[in-house]
C-alpha cells in the first residue's frame, strides 16, 4: 500500500532545492502563508512543500521527489479547484502558477499554451488575431483543470468543449517521463485527458484549435425568478443556431448601475448571452431576449471576446467559500425547473448561484467514446455553487445544496460533470465517466499504477479497481 508521510530527507530536499529553477516553499519561509492559499477558502491546507515550478525541469524534479519520498502529491494550475485538489496537508504541492508561456500560430488557428495560463491569458494571447477557443467564465480559472475535466463555456455550442479543441499536451508521467501525446504518438493518453481529468500527469502545455472569434454580442439580462421565464430559455435555446449560446443564471439581483435598487439582493432569473453571429441581426438577438419574460435590467452589447470572461470576476474573487454540485440533463424537464424556482427562491448570497450551460450543438458531434468526457447526450449541465464570506456560512449551506440536488435527482442523468463536484462526490466518478470508466482505469494503471496523482475524482488503477477498491500492493 501506498504511504504518505511528512517526513522528508534532508539530503533529498537540498537535492530537490538544487536542481529547482523555481521556488521550494516550506513552512517557516515569509511566502509560506501566501504560497499555500487556494481560491476557494473552505481548504486551508499546510503542505511541507511547495515547488514553484518554472519550467518542465522543475515539474519532472518535483514529481519524482514526491514518488521517491512517499509524498502526497497536489497539482496547482489556477488553483480554482472548488474540491481544494489543488492543496494538501504535509504533501507536496506542485504549483504551475509562473509557467505561463504562450505562443499562437495564427496562420494555423492554434496555440500552445502552459499549464499555469488562465484563461484571461489565453484569451488575451489570441484575440490580437481574432481567434478563440471554449473556456470558462471566470478569467482566473486555469486552463488546465478546466480543460482535462471536459470544458464548459460560451462557445461550446459553437465550438465544441475545451477537451474538444485540445490538439495536443506535454505532459510528466508518474514515473518523471516527459511525454508528447497526439493523435499519432501516445494518442491513449490524450484520449485520458480529453476530460479524464489530473489522473494520469502533470500537462506542462496545452496545444488547442481556435476558431474566428472576435468581438461578440454579449452580457446579462435579468428577470423576475419565474418558471416561464426558463421555459422560454429552453425554447430559445432549442430554436437557436450554434451562433447563439446563453447560460442560464438563478441567483440575487447584484448591485449594478443597470439593475433598479428595487431589485438587489432578490431572487432573479439571469440569461447571459454570447452571440458570435453577424453584428446587423444583434437586434433581433436582443429582442428575441425581451421575449422571455419581464426585463428588469440589461446590459447586452458589442464587447471583444475576452471581455465577457471577466463580467463575474469582481464577484468572484479568490478567498470567499465555496460548495458545488452538478448534474446533466437531456432537455430542461419542467420537474427540473421547478426545482430551480423553489430553491433559488432560498439562494442564500449575492455571489451564490445556480448555472445551466447548454452543451448540444457541436458537443453533440463528439461520439461518447472519442473522449473520456462521455455525456455526449446531455443538453445542459447545471452546477449549484453556494458562495459565502465566512467558512461557518457556507458550511450551513451545504444542506441546502445537498437539498437541491436532490430535488433535481428525478429528472437528471446519473452523472454529473467533474469539475463540479466536491470532495464528497468520489462515489459519482464511475458513474460521472459512464461507459469509458473501464478504459480509464486501464489506462491509469499503464501510466500511474501506484495511484501517485490521487487527489482529483479519482479513477483508481485497474489493479485497485478490479479488486473492489482495496489497495494490493504498487504495480
Amino acid at each position: 500500500m501506498t504511504t504518505y508521510t511528512s517526513a522528508i530527507d534532508d539530503q533529498q530536499l537540498e537535492r530537490l532545492q538544487g536542481v529547482v529553477h523555481g521556488d521550494v516553499v516550506q513552512p517557516g519561509d515569509p511566502d509560506y502563508d501566501e504560497a499555500r492559499k487556494v481560491y476557494n477558502a473552505m481548504h486551508d491546507k499546510r503542505p511541507a512543500i511547495i515547488v514553484r515550478a518554472v519550467d518542465t525541469g522543475d515539474v519532472v524534479a518535483a514529481v519524482d521527489f514526491a514518488r521517491e519520498q512517499g509524498l502526497m502529491l497536489a497539482v496547482r494550475g489556477g488553483s480554482h479547484s472548488v474540491s481544494g485538489y489543488g492543496t494538501c496537508d504535509d504533501g507536496l504541492v506542485l504549483d504551475l502558477g509562473r509557467m505561463r508561456g504562450i505562443r499562437v500560430d495564427p496562420q494555423a488557428r492554434t496555440a500552445r499554451a502552459e499549464g499555469g495560463c488562465t484563461w484571461a491569458d489565453l484569451n488575451h494571447a489570441t484575440h490580437v488575431f481574432g481567434l478563440a477557443t471554449t473556456g470558462g467564465v471566470v478569467s482566473s480559472t486555469g486552463i488546465g483543470g478546466l480543460t482535462t475535466g471536459g470544458g464548459m463555456g460560451y462557445l461550446a455550442r459553437r465550438c465544441g468543449l475545451a477537451c474538444d479543441n485540445l490538439i495536443s499536451v506535454d505532459m510528466v508521467t508518474a514515473d518523471g517521463s516527459f511525454l508528447t501525446c497526439t493523435e499519432e504518438q501516445n494518442a491513449d493518453l490524450l484520449w485520458g485527458v480529453r476530460g479524464g481529468g489530473g489522473n494520469f500527469g502533470v500537462v506542462t502545455s496545452f496545444e488547442y484549435r481556435l476558431h474566428p472569434v472576435a468581438d461578440i454580442l454579449g452580457g446579462p439580462t435579468f428577470y423576475p425568478l419565474d418558471g416561464d421565464v426558463m421555459r422560454r430559455y429552453r425554447e430559445l435555446i432549442a430554436e437557436s443556431d450554434e451562433t447563439f449560446s446563453a447560460l442560464l443564471a438563478v441567483t440575487l439581483g447584484p448591485r449594478l448601475p443597470f439593475l433598479p435598487e428595487r431589485w438587489h439582493g432578490r431572487p432573479l432569473c439571469g440569461v447571459v448571452t454570447c452571440w458570435t453571429g453577424p453584428e446587423d441581426r444583434d437586434d433581433q438577438v436582443r429582442a428575441r431576449l425581451g421575449e422571455l419574460g419581464p426585463v428588469v435590467g440589461q446590459h447586452v452589447g458589442r464587447m471583444p471576446y475576452p471581455v465577457i470572461n471577466t463580467l463575474f470576476d469582481e464577484e468572484l474573487p479568490a478567498g470567499l467559500f465555496h460548495y458545488w454540485k452538478g448534474t446533466f440533463s437531456r432537455g430542461l424537464p419542467d420537474g427540473a425547473i421547478d426545482a430551480y424556482t423553489e430553491f433559488g427562491a432560498t439562494t442564500p448570497t449575492i455571489q451564490s448561484a445556480t448555472v445551466v450551460f447548454p452543451i448540444d450543438g457541436a458537443c453533440h458531434r463528439v461520439g461518447p467514446e472519442e473522449t473520456a468526457f462521455a455525456y455526449r447526450d446531455a443538453d445542459f449541465s447545471t452546477a449549484l455553487s453556494p458562495t459565502l464570506p465566512t467558512r461557518a456560512e457556507c458550511e450551513d449551506t451545504i444542506g441546502w445544496a445537498r437539498a437541491f440536488h436532490g430535488a433535481l435527482k428525478p429528472y437528471s442523468q446519473e452523472g454529473g460533470y467533474v469539475n463540479f463536484m466536491d470532495q464528497d462526490d468520489q462515489d459519482r466518478v464511475e458513474i460521472n465517466y459512464r461507459q469509458n470508466y473501464d478504459r480509464l482505469t486501464m489506462l491509469k494503471q499503464r501510466y500511474d499504477p501506484g495511484n501517485l496523482f490521487r487527489l482529483n475524482h479519482n479513477i483508481e488503477p485497474w489493479m485497485i479497481y478490479s479488486k473492489g477498491s482495496v489497495i494490493v500492493g504498487d504495480q
